[in-house]
């Protein structure tokens, strides 16, 4: 009597285990969803390769290279980052980055102790304080460094205006090398606060009120409260917050920019690392050097925050 070849495939599969005919048959539903998680992330791994990895590996190979004016490359080994190492202005560009980088972190206590007073029970008009904070972050950096240039201006500026009222005489704050800095700084903790702001008011708000109320009732004030909950249990949103501000800081550009014009006397005082970087590539037409400079700002920015990552254990609480 002939078998059919259908017929000697199901008395085969009826002879194997059941958990093998479990397993294949568990295994396709889960191939097919592997295909569709690979073929959804294909677009972002793609742009992430095209615009991070490609111009990564392109920066560090033109580090080693020394361009014509007219095109071309040759190769000049470490040349380029021995200018960089011994250039005196590169010396200078490092610690206004780290000058910034500091300002740049006092953005974090302003906005915890505002969003404290904004999770403050019976305050009014607080989802329009939010949104207020936040206007100058979503504001491109280049119009808020142009009404802050307004602001700062020596001769008519607001500032000198408002200060003279209480009887300070202003100064040219963004031409003058003592104070152009500070300046600055003080523009990037105004544009930045109402960021960490939403932040911190969506960590105070994840505590739960159980802790307030059994410390309320030991007789623990609205100061002891602070600083006992709510500063240890929002250390997680404030590593996170310090992460982003010491990057964001280092790689700080459009302000400096807008603000100091070249003939400004002051502008050697406020230049960073990433302005000296323009300022070789572009105007100078040294792309090694700057490719090498901008490596090494890489390497800077990932070694500190790999110190943040291996010292936040000391430090960060998690409830």
């Amino acid at each position: 009597m002939a078998v059919f070849p259908s017929t000697a495939a199901k008395a085969h599969a009826d002879r194997r285990p059941s958990s093998a005919r479990q397993r294949e048959g568990s295994s396709r539903p889960k191939r097919r969803s592997q295909r569709s998680a690979y073929l959804f992330i294909a677009p972002i791994a793609l742009g992430f390769l095209v615009f991070y990895i490609w111009p990564l590996l392109q920066t560090f190979w033109f580090s080693f290279t020394s361009f014509g004016v007219f095109g071309g490359s040759s190769w000049v080994g470490g040349e380029n980052y021995s200018r960089v190492v011994s250039d005196v202005t590169v010396g200078q560009a490092l610690g206004n980055t780290l000058l910034y980088m500091g300002m740049g972190l006092l953005t974090l206590p302003v906005a915890i102790v505002l969003a404290e007073l904004m999770n403050r029970k019976g305050l009014r008009g607080v989802p329009v304080y939010r949104a207020l904070y936040f206007l100058p972050f979503i504001t491109m950096p280049a119009a808020v460094g142009l009404v802050w240039n307004w602001l700062y201006n020596g001769d008519f500026g607001m500032v000198n205006q408002a200060l003279s009222w209480i009887g300070i005489d202003g100064r040219y704050w963004v031409s003058d090398p003592s104070t152009a800095v500070y300046a600055i700084g003080a523009v990037m903790i105004w544009s930045h606060v109402g960021y960490y702001l939403i932040i911190f008011t969506a960590g105070i708000k994840a505590i739960p009120r159980d802790y307030y109320e059994a410390a309320q009732i030991d007789g623990a004030g609205p100061v002891r409260r602070f600083f006992r909950i709510t500063l240890p249990l929002l250390s997680p949103s404030i590593f996170f917050a310090s992460v982003i501000c010491v990057i964001n800081s280092l790689q700080q550009f459009d302000l400096i920019f807008v603000m100091m014009s070249p003939e400004n006397p002051a502008l050697g005082e406020t230049q960073s690392i990433v302005t000296l970087f323009f300022k070789w590539a572009f105007d100078e037409n040294a792309q090694g050097p700057a490719a090498a400079l901008a490596f090494l700002l890489m390497l800077l920015i990932a070694a500190l925050t790999y110190l943040q990552f291996r010292f936040q254990k000391r430090w960060v609480h998690y409830a």
